[in-house]
């Protein structure tokens, strides 16, 4: 009796799931040029695939595009009348209960969610979607490619089980269970794309995944700042953390007078003050797999360096980024008491983060993959924008970063001091090591994440 309850609600639950399943097939010839691309995580904050989005419009796709909404994507995905942004509501977990048994039950309701939304969509030719996160995201997206005849493309960015294992421990159960489940569900799908061409190794060797390698590349938008945008963005950011504005008023009131710039009253001329201060940025999601105390004890002893009479600047030091371990970092930043440095965090709107970029002297980043098999995108924007990177090693990172003519690697906090040391001595100083990083990057040939993508993704797709 209580067989033939469950095998009915089943089949309740699933039959509707069927029948439109096989209305939405019989009508795919419609969704040819149709993709639904898929973030189980904040779009604002998943470049990589709002990428994805506007290419394939710009190669005659419609998009659908589902993911949280926590902060606002690019303008132009907005603005484009091809592009659908579908808001998920993200799921929160029980409040009591076992750990394990709040995230199972999370788990759940997060699948049947994204099915329910995923099956009232329109149609699609295939369903890009975003590795990690990827449970419950595959196993749904792959079951809905079965229903309704869509082709699922994987595009791994990094293992989800390796960002778990940096909380819970390479042996925890959770942690191995979700191994099985990305090796499982993921060679079921139809395409995989991969960051970086070690990922694409050991996608081979280890879970039998055949992967193209799709290396990200710098949006049109990451470029160097004119000087009058630099102004712009200068005065703007001031209005909201003072150390953007300037330390001394100018003579004439009508001046206006940034901490790096000054826009002349008379002739709206804008030019870079003497004896600015360095403008240092880093970007981060603020989780497990990036160490800021080791950029906090680097600044520390620039610090002690530029009291000792170092001919070193005044350094401004911008971290920008929304994650876990922000409050953390803020506090040992409060603990400081720089004289010369200043830091703030702000959390920029995505067209001024461009411009930050374009404006800034030397970025850092810190970045270790949790897997070892993932490139900072952060550090693909910086060179978009002609920004020189001190970049922490890790192991394919030299991939993206050529140490001494991109950027530099560095290992410690040790190494990164004497590195800012090296760059930012005599600052600005025309014939020094910077400035050749950053001559370097303008020669260099910098394929866009367009053209790229033309030559890898769009052949995959149109022959499939």
């Amino acid at each position: 009796m209580v067989a033939s309850c469950v095998a009915f609600l089943l089949l309740s639950l699933f039959l509707p799931l069927l029948l439109l399943g096989w209305w939405k097939r019989w009508h795919r010839g419609l969704a040819a040029r149709h993709v639904v691309v898929v973030v189980l995580g904040d779009v604002g904050r998943s470049p990589r695939m709002q990428y994805h989005a506007l290419s394939l419009v710009k190669s005659g796709f419609s998009v659908t595009l589902l993911g949280f909404c926590n902060s606002k994507p690019h303008s132009e995905l907005l603005e484009s009348d091809k592009i659908q942004v579908v808001k998920l509501t993200e799921l929160q977990g029980l409040a009591v209960g076992p750990r394990v048994l709040r995230y199972g039950v999370k788990v759940v309701f997060q699948a049947v969610y994204l099915l329910w939304k995923l099956m009232w969509r329109e149609p699609a030719a295939y369903i890009f979607l975003q590795n990690p996160p990827g449970l419950p995201s595959i196993s749904v997206c792959w079951l809905v490619g079965c229903l309704c005849g869509s082709k699922l493309v994987i595009d791994w960015h990094n293992y989800g089980y390796s960002i778990m294992a940096l909380v819970h421990g390479a042996t925890h159960p959770i942690v191995l269970l979700a191994k099985w489940y990305e090796k499982f569900f993921g060679r079921l799908s139809h395409l995989n794309l991969c960051v970086t061409n070690a990922m694409r190794e050991d996608l081979a060797e280890n879970w039998c995944i055949r992967a193209v390698t799709v290396y990200d590349k710098p949006a049109s938008f990451f470029k160097e700042t004119p000087l009058d945008l630099q102004h712009e963005l200068f005065m703007k950011l001031g209005r909201t953390h003072s150390l953007f504005m300037g330390c001394s008023e100018p003579s004439d009131p009508a001046t206006e007078r940034s901490a790096f710039t000054e826009k002349d009253a008379q002739t709206r001329l804008v030019t870079h003050l003497c004896g600015r201060p360095a403008l240092l940025v880093s970007s981060t999601s603020w989780t497990e797999d990036e160490d800021f105390s080791i950029l906090l004890a680097a600044l520390e002893k620039f610090e002690q360096w530029a009291s000792d009479g170092d001919s070193l600047p005044s350094l401004v030091c911008v971290i920008t980024g929304k994650g876990p371990l922000k409050e953390h970092y803020i506090r040992l930043i409060s603990q400081k008491h720089f004289q010369r440095i200043q830091v703030c965090t702000p959390w920029l709107e995505a067209e001024d983060y461009p411009l930050l970029l374009g404006s800034a002297d030397l970025g850092v980043c810190l970045h270790k993959s949790s897997s070892g098999l993932d490139l900072p995108m952060k550090v693909v924007d910086m060179f978009g924008c002609c920004l020189p990177v001190c970049a922490v090693n890790f192991k394919c990172l030299h991939e993206l970063v050529k140490h001494g003519e991109n950027g530099l690697v560095f290992e410690d906090a040790e190494e990164l001091a004497s590195q800012l040391q090296m760059l930012l001595s005599k600052f600005p100083d025309p014939a020094g090591k910077l400035n050749q990083l950053r001559k370097n990057l303008r020669e260099s040939e910098q394929l866009r994440w367009h053209e790229s993508w033309q030559r890898t993704v769009l052949p995959l797709v149109m022959d499939s």
